[in-house]
């Protein structure tokens, strides 16, 4: 067993959870070289989970699994779609939000980030592309906060520089504002706040469908400054984390990603400008809300505690090889507490496994 997983519980610093800077081994540049030939979504909606997986898996250490675990992913990935025309700095408006564009947004983020450091290109369209985070179920932001993770925390090279353009590509072309939403009653906590969300009244269909019915949210996910922003982002994606052990039987696979969206969003903010932090607060409260009032159920389930390491976690969710369980174990070994542990080990048991 791999004695690489990294330290557990340093939630929002991606230096305090890696490998020794990055994957010595290549197999992580590998990997995201034969996922470019591929496309960001199947079957014209359903997202292609492996950049997320494997960076995970390459992050905790379990690297010589990915070829493997790929190999086994492979008749889920398809080509990606035909270019259209290209996006333009004059025209990327026009663009924003269709994802038959995605090709072509993967190739303006390809230009972009062969000009400019990734770090001025993040922070120029972060902004622009936070309003849409629910876009493809947060999936692409998600996949930035992978990508955003890997360029921090090791060395940077073209794949990892190309999986940025993928990941910011995916997410302009599925980007998708929320609709108007009243605010509920103010929540004193990130848990109270989840608990305060209320389900959608038809939980049936994808979460496209679903979105249309949101009708309101409590007030939470504001911060005067941006240490007070970061800080209540910790404390969301902990409390969405927790929140998975009792409440994931709802919809075991759509509930992680209460989690994993504002945990993407955690791992950007060492990247992004400081003035971006409180905004970017407040988009994670929103995606994680979305999922919850999407797919929350009626009562909540007791849990078992896990006398498990977190290696040992982490390695059962290797084995098991469902994607939304490696990505929400990831994040659970980010929160690094005994509950986050807990929850890590409730995914595995809610989720099909793939091997």
């Amino acid at each position: 067993m791999s004695d690489t997983t990294g330290t557990p519980g340093t939630l929002g610093d991606p230096t305090g959870t890696t490998t020794p800077l990055g994957d010595t081994t290549g197999i992580l540049d590998e990997a995201l070289e034969r996922l470019h030939a591929t496309g960001p979504e199947r079957l014209g909606r359903l997202t292609n989970h492996a950049p997320m997986a494997v960076e995970a898996l390459v992050h905790r250490g379990q690297a010589p699994a990915v070829h493997r675990w790929l190999d086994r992913y492979a008749h889920k990935l398809e080509e990606p779609p035909p270019p259209s025309r290209p996006v333009t700095a004059a025209d990327w408006r026009e663009a924003l939000g269709d994802p038959a564009r995605a090709t072509d947004w993967t190739a303006f983020f390809t230009r972009e980030l062969d000009g400019r450091p990734w770090r001025e290109v993040l922070a120029e369209w972060w902004p622009r592309l936070l309003p849409g985070i629910a876009g493809g179920a947060t999936h692409p932001a998600i996949r930035t906060g992978h990508a955003v993770r890997t360029l921090l925390t090791s060395p940077e090279t073209a794949p990892r520089r190309a999986e940025l353009a993928h990941a910011l590509g995916y997410w302009a072309a599925r980007h998708l504002p929320l609709p108007a939403l009243t605010p509920l009653a103010a929540a004193p906590t990130a848990a109270a706040a989840l608990e305060a969300v209320p389900p959608i009244p038809e939980q049936d269909g994808p979460m496209l469908g679903r979105l249309g019915r949101l009708t309101a949210f409590p007030v939470w996910g504001t911060a005067p400054d941006p240490d007070t922003a970061r800080a209540r982002l910790v404390e969301l994606v902990t409390a969405a984390t927790h929140r998975y052990a009792t409440h994931g039987h709802g919809e075991p696979i759509m509930l992680v990603h209460a989690a994993t969206a504002p945990n993407a969003v955690l791992r950007a903010l060492p990247a992004l400008p400081r003035e971006l932090w409180a905004p970017s607060l407040a988009a994670a409260w929103t995606a994680a809300a979305a999922v919850t009032a999407a797919y929350t159920p009626a009562e909540a389930e007791p849990y078992t505690k896990t006398d498990l390491t977190p290696q040992e976690v982490f390695e059962r969710a290797a084995a098991h090889g469902d994607d939304h369980t490696i990505k929400f174990t990831d994040t659970a070994l980010d929160v690094g507490d005994p509950l986050a542990l807990a929850a890590a080990v409730r995914s595995v048991e809610l989720n099909p496994p793939v091997f």
